[in-house]
């Protein structure tokens, strides 16, 4: 076949499972297909040299839907803002095909906007082209923050008028394709609970071990010793999320995926500056999934794991592996706070010392989050390793602890040598983008396209947060 999509070495891992985990669906037909975003980044990930790509490949495989697989719509419960919801599962999206990365690991194409499901309810199974960009920006940006991320493989946008009431309707619409290493969920599990099938859990848990914790299967007590590291992992991404100053929005348990990364972007936000009350989804009332819960909220997702999981292990297992949860947030908050100051290795107090002081700068000034880290890549020179006065000279923030904070910087910078200034430059530089898409800036990307079909500003900021 000439399409390189087509060649890929698909594997029927999630297939293989049955059907008591998915159900066969047929993709949408859409009256037009114009390829808005394609991510060559990704294609070298998989073993495809971009140059054999065409325009027309990514719209047969991923607009047309030409695979060669079945497209799979998988099953899932899950708690939304703390109730439990058993009439969820893929509404607008389906697993297009798994495949082995470069890396040997295993790859998910899964679409969102493709069409309806047997779990769409009243819903028409589409994605806005609003929507399809803002998943495009959060997953580039998160990913240029060092954050455990899904990325966009392809947007296409599809030719049809949607209606909805976050959005001036008729909007246009999208279809795009989604790049992770697991559609898995906590409602995945919850789901196989809820009709008390412990084979189920067994046999998807078995699955998940195999695939996605590989290292596990020849251990003693592989079930244990995995969800201790999805513990883990999902206290690291929350510190991710936290350092990157982001805000998923919607954590319910559907969001949370089973190999701790982070996916589904659609009421996220970046906050303007730190503020834990921070709330990104407009239906979020209480303040549930505020910017400063993140982390509780990660918490109580994989306490409410334990109670499928606990058909198939012992309870007192998963406990003692939920135990260490704040302790892994709090190692992995500092170690990604410093990382955006600069810094790999300071003594433990000073670097203790040097990550609350900030907060607490940013809290109390409320000064741009985004725009403090922006300046210390920037403004950085060698000064600033002589003269305390000189840090952060030309930004006015206003705050008490300013001018104590410039000190206590001042400090972690000479506990290094002079020649050592390069590598917190490109610290700082590596972890620091100018560019980071508040809601204004998502606005301004918008209106041009929604418009004038210009998409410059689009194309402008992906090529910069590159």
């Amino acid at each position: 076949m000439t399409n390189p999509f087509f060649n890929l070495e698909y594997e029927p891992a999630m297939e293989n499972l049955g059907e008591d985990y998915y159900d066969i669906v047929t993709p949408a037909e859409f009256p037009e297909h114009i390829l808005r975003f394609a991510n060559e980044s990704l294609l070298h990930e998989i073993g495809i040299d971009a140059d054999s790509v065409q325009e027309k490949d990514w719209i047969e495989a991923f607009g047309q839907f030409k695979g060669l697989c079945p497209p799979l719509a998988l099953k899932y419960h899950g708690y939304q803002f703390g109730q439990y919801n058993p009439s969820l599962g893929d509404g607008r999206g389906f697993l297009y095909g798994q495949v082995r990365g470069k890396d040997g690991r295993l790859y998910d194409f899964g679409t969102k906007g493709s069409g309806r499901t047997p779990y769409s309810r009243t819903a028409d199974g589409r994605l806005t082209l609003k929507g399809g960009i803002r998943e495009v920006i959060a997953g580039e940006t998160l990913y240029r923050l060092g954050v455990n991320t899904s990325r966009c493989f392809c947007l296409i946008e599809t030719g049809e008028s949607l209606w909805r009431g976050d959005e001036p309707s008729p909007t246009r619409s999208s279809v795009m394709v989604r790049f992770s290493h697991s559609h898995i969920r906590f409602g995945s599990f919850e789901r196989l609970h809820y009709f008390q099938r412990p084979d189920l859990i067994k046999n998807l848990l078995d699955h998940v071990i195999f695939y996605y914790y590989p290292h596990l299967c020849e251990q003693e007590n592989p079930y244990r010793k995995f969800y201790a590291e999805l513990v883990e992992r999902v206290a690291k991404l929350a510190a991710q999320w936290m350092s990157a100053g982001f805000c998923h929005g919607v954590l319910n348990t559907d969001n949370m995926s089973i190999t701790g990364e982070s996916f589904d972007y659609g009421p996220y936000a970046f906050i303007n500056s730190y503020d834990p009350k921070f709330i990104a989804a407009y239906f979020d009332y209480g303040g549930r999934y505020s910017y400063g819960n993140q982390p509780i909220i990660c918490r109580l997702n994989l306490e409410k794991l334990q109670i499928p999981l606990s058909l198939v292990m012992a309870s007192s297992e998963l406990e003692e592996g939920l135990q260490n949860f704040d302790g892994y947030y709090d190692q992995y908050y500092q170690q990604f706070m410093l990382r955006r100051l600069g810094f790999t290795d300071l003594p433990e107090d000073l670097g203790k010392n040097l990550v609350t002081e900030t907060v607490s700068l940013l809290k109390d000034s409320q000064y741009s989050y985004h725009d403090f880290f922006a300046s210390l890549s920037n403004d950085f020179n060698d000064g600033w390793y002589d003269n305390a006065d000189l840090i952060l000279e030309n930004q006015s923030i206003s705050s008490h602890n300013f001018q104590g904070w410039k000190v206590l910087y001042h400090k972690a910078l000479s506990y290094f040598k002079r020649e050592d200034l390069t590598q917190i430059i490109s610290m700082l530089e590596r972890f620091n983008p100018n560019n980071i898409p508040v809601r204004p800036l998502i606005e301004q990307i918008w209106q041009p396209i929604n418009d004038e079909d210009n998409w410059q500003l689009f194309y402008d900021f992906l090529a910069k947060i590159k």
